[in-house]
Formats: C-alpha cells, structure tokens, sequence
C-alpha cells in the first residue's frame, strides 16, 4: 500500500527560529505550511543547546532566552495552523515538473509542494566531544554538551571544558548556583567576546570560578556518574572533584543530503540570490544561517529579513495570476483579521 501524498503549499526544512517566522510571513500571505525537522520539537539550536541562554539582539526585545522565544513564536505563528512533521530528516528531493517538488522523509511520508524553505540552520549538528577514554559511559548522566534544564546543575560540582563563548558564557550563568565551578581550558588565553572575557577573568581573580590550565585526561566514578576527573597540564596532573562535566568544543556541522540537492554551494553553504534568497534550483529558497551570500552575517534577525523577502517570491509560485499587495499588519484589517486581532 503506497503512502498517502501531503499536498502543500510550502514545506520548510528546518524549525528554528527562522523557520519559524517564515511560517508567519507565508501565513500571512495565505500559504500553507508543512515544517520539518530532525529534533523532537520546535526550536532548533535556540532549544536544543541554549533553551535557558539569554539572547540580547532580538530587535524590541532587551533579553530573552531561546527558550522563550521559541515558544513566543509558536504563539505568533498559531493562527496560521503550521503541520509539524519532527524526528524525521528529508532522505530524498526530486522534481516531478516545472512546477512541483516532491519531498521524501526517512519515516516515509511524501510531499508535493510547488516551494520548499530550506532553514536548517548549519544542517545536521552535533557536539565535538572530547577525545577520553570511556567518556561515553558518562554522557547524559554526569557530562553534557548542551543544558536543557540548568536547576539540574545547582548546587553541583561543575567543570566547564573549553574557552569560547559558550563555555565562559555558561561559566558566568551557572558560577553563582553550584557549589563550585572549574574552568578548564588548554591555554590561558579565550576565544571568546572581549567583554565576556574580562568578567570570567574577574570572577577567576577574586576565587568565584577556579581556573585550571590543561586538558582533561580521565573520568572517574561509577555508573555513568562522575566523582572527580583528572586534569593534566605538561607532566603535572591534578584531580578536581566533579559531579558534572561540560565540555563546550563547539559544533561539528553537517550538510547531509542538501549537499547531493543540486544546489550551488559556497563554504558549504547554500548560495541565494538576495532579492528573493532562492538557489540555483526553482522553488527552493535558503535562509538563516544555512544560506551564504556576500556580507552573510549569521544573526537571528537577519534570517527574519530573509524570511520576509523569500516570502514574496514564494507567494509567485503559489499565486501566479494574484498581485501582491504590500500592507502593515498594523493597518490592515485583513492581516489582522488572519492573525485574530479583535
């Protein structure tokens, strides 16, 4: 028995941020939208990795966590009724005509669609982990790459492994709640923001956060829960007691099947044209940080701005024979209608 086609207007490839505004700017111009995405719920980076972080460059907004803005923008984005399709990765693309796509998903669903958005982000991600021996005994129990809940951290033994800006940055958020907390970093010198860098190191000098220079070399404890870890800077080693552990080596970013799409690539980024930010291929458009172009800067609001002038281009392939009419959601009643204004 063949699967059931999905018929839509717009399938968009990816559901953070970005992904999810472009829901609203479609909406609001009456398509449709089915959305997938590798992880198990909406959100992306913002709410997988940071969901507690604070975001201080969301235009209006002084701070707000990724998090709160994800579910701020699933609130935004109700009226329009989105399809989420999640725990699923897009395995197959192909073109059936000039006009229309279909999108084949490792769970077997099938879509045909005259638009895909692709907004993944940097594609597929995943932690670099630290080259320790038996390290794997540990992770989800005792050493994390990423913070989903931060009050399961309180009142710990932490060590945070690295020296860019999620490191010093969770070093700064978590100091003042645990128990005690060791930044461990091969050199002494950061590679993070300059501002950043200057509060760890006064929270360094006045004791609030232990430094320790070196790598670490050993994991010690029993089912999957850590006691102490063994750090070795040259021929000296030290034991630091940790009842959690979290390296922050960075993302190893993955295009996965995009890279076989017939896509035009730049740096192993998808290149747009920026009037529209469609590729190479009809139909297809890439924002936020997957798409490259001259100037790209891999901001949140900038893959808003790019979600609002994709959305012109794709109303074309939805609507050929209807104009678009370029109106405020402050003004129009129309728009306001849509979104439920009373």
């Amino acid at each position: 028995m063949s699967n059931k086609v999905i018929e839509t207007d717009v399938v968009i490839i990816g559901a953070g941020p970005v992904g999810l505004f472009a829901v609203f700017e479609l909406g609001l111009l009456d398509m449709k939208c089915d959305v997938i995405d590798i992880l198990d719920k909406p959100g992306g980076q913002c709410a997988e990795l940071y969901p507690d972080k604070p975001i201080y460059d969301i235009p209006g907004i002084p701070e707000i966590s990724g998090g709160e803005l994800t579910k701020s923008l699933l609130e935004q984005i109700k009226p329009f009724n989105p399809e989420f399709h999640l725990s699923t990765i897009v395995s197959e693309l192909k073109q059936i005509n000039n006009d229309l796509w279909e999108v084949v998903t490792d769970s077997n669903k099938i879509f045909h669609t005259k638009v895909i958005v692709i907004a993944a982000g940097g594609g597929s991600f995943q932690p670099k982990k630290p080259p320790i021996d038996g390290i794997d005994d540990y992770e989800g129990k005792s050493v994390f790459y990423s913070i989903k809940n931060i009050e399961s951290f309180y009142n710990k033994e932490i060590a945070i492994v690295g020296g860019g800006d999620s490191a010093l940055d969770w070093a700064l958020t978590l100091h003042k709640k645990s128990k005690n907390l060791t930044l461990i970093h091969r050199r002494k010198e950061f590679r993070a923001a300059p501002d950043t860098v200057n509060k760890v190191m006064k929270l360094i000098d006045d004791g609030s956060i232990n430094f320790e220079l070196g790598q670490v070399k050993e994991l010690v404890g029993s089912d999957g829960q850590l006691n102490k870890i063994i750090c070795k800077d040259k021929e000296e080693e030290k034991e630091i007691k940790c009842e959690a552990m979290l390296p922050f080596f960075g993302l190893t970013m993955k295009l996965g099947p995009v890279a076989n799409w017939g896509l035009n690539l730049e740096q192993n980024l998808i290149k747009v044209n920026t009037e529209t930010f469609e590729t190479n291929q009809k139909g297809i458009f890439a924002i936020g940080d997957i798409n490259y172009y001259p100037g790209k800067l891999k901001l949140i609001l900038c893959g808003f701005h790019e979600g609002a002038l994709m959305a012109q281009k794709a109303h074309q392939y939805i609507y050929p024979d209807k104009k678009v009419i370029f109106q405020y959601t402050t003004s129009s009643s129309k728009l306001q209608k849509k979104l439920g204004v009373k």
